[in-house]
């Protein structure tokens, strides 16, 4: 019998338009002679069900205007007078409700198997000081030092002490944001109070992080079989001024994959994902990204719903170590 795949896509953040492409990329890859997948695009609230593709046939879309609502009370939609019950929930939200664990908690409350990290470690991991302040301690991977402030708290001096106690440049960003939106780098005092503006755009919460020179790379691991394992490195190399929502999407970056780097700096980072993804509690697909430095690996943050677009950096892991994205993403499901 075959299980119906609920594929989740769109969000409440600046990243939907980005979630909807990772969406529609990863239905299509589904296997459609194991799995109906049903795609559901999921925003403020409004949930609906936008394309679906049964027994291997045609993919189906409805028409904005006249898409099934999703009924939430059991997570099931109404097609052509049968109700479908969803079994499975494959999440591309990227931002909330999707990866900040707000529909990871609906869905196991519903008792509905997801892809995934649970409800309290997408939490953790999506704000990026409560991410950092879980592996501040480790003996594995080094973390930038950083400055919190959440929105309304009145700091007197806090540029100067920012710039002197982490140096210029630095970043600030939004602790819970994803795709670079509200992050800037801070080359002088004077442009500190403008950049915290901008990240208080996207959040309630923020970091003024110290810039680490170096190669950025980034590092996928998910679980088979009960055991953790880590896809090929990638570098990226960005002509921006960091890796950026320009760099990511409108081709101003190189991604390298596999990376050119020695096979011990391989090895770390592959050894050092499986690390933190087991410290952190994760589960499913999650992407690490770090900064080489002359003095080590610094952690940057982890991705937990990492974007999955045919361009995006997992499915370049997934071609690099020599799998299909199907099989993958059988992998995925059948291992949650």
């Amino acid at each position: 019998m075959m299980k119906n795949i609920a594929v989740i896509y769109g969000s409440d953040s600046s990243e939907w338009e980005v979630s909807v492409r990772s969406g529609e990329f990863t239905a299509s890859q589904m296997d459609g002679e194991r799995y109906d997948v049903y795609e559901i695009f999921a925003r403020f609230g409004e949930w609906s069900l936008a394309a679906y593709r049964k027994g291997g046939s045609e993919r189906h879309v409805f028409p904005d205007g006249s898409r099934p609502q999703i009924d939430k009370t059991d997570f099931s939609v109404m097609l052509d007078g049968v109700k479908v019950k969803f079994e499975y929930a494959y999440i591309m939200q990227h931002g909330t409700p999707g990866e900040n664990g707000l529909m990871q908690g609906y869905l196991e409350m519903l008792g509905v198997p997801h892809s995934g990290c649970n409800a309290f470690v997408s939490s953790i991991t999506f704000d990026k000081f409560s991410c950092k302040s879980y592996l501040k301690d480790v003996d594995f991977v080094k973390c930038a030092d950083d400055i919190f402030l959440r929105k309304g708290e009145a700091v007197e001096g806090l540029a100067q002490k920012a710039a002197d106690r982490l140096g210029l440049p630095m970043f600030v960003k939004p602790t819970d944001g994803g795709s670079s939106f509200g992050v800037t780098k801070v080359k002088s005092v004077e442009d500190f109070d403008k950049a915290v503006e901008y990240a208080f755009s996207e959040g309630n919460m923020l970091i003024a992080e110290a810039a680490i020179v170096g190669r950025e790379l980034t590092c996928a691991v998910y679980q088979k079989g009960g055991v953790n394992v880590a896809l090929p490195v990638i570098e990226i190399i960005t002509e921006n001024e960091f890796f950026d929502y320009e760099a990511k999407y409108n081709g101003h970056s190189k991604e390298v994959c596999p990376a050119q780097i020695p096979d011990a700096l391989r090895i770390e980072i592959q050894e050092t994902s499986k690390k933190i993804y087991a410290h952190l509690g994760c589960s499913g697909l999650v992407r690490v990204d770090y900064i080489c430095a002359e003095d080590g690996l610094y952690f940057l943050e982890v991705n937990t719903i990492p974007g999955m677009t045919s361009a995006s950096l997992v499915p370049q892991m997934v071609r690099a170590a020599g799998m299909d994205m199907t099989s993958f993403l059988t992998a995925i499901i059948e291992n949650s």
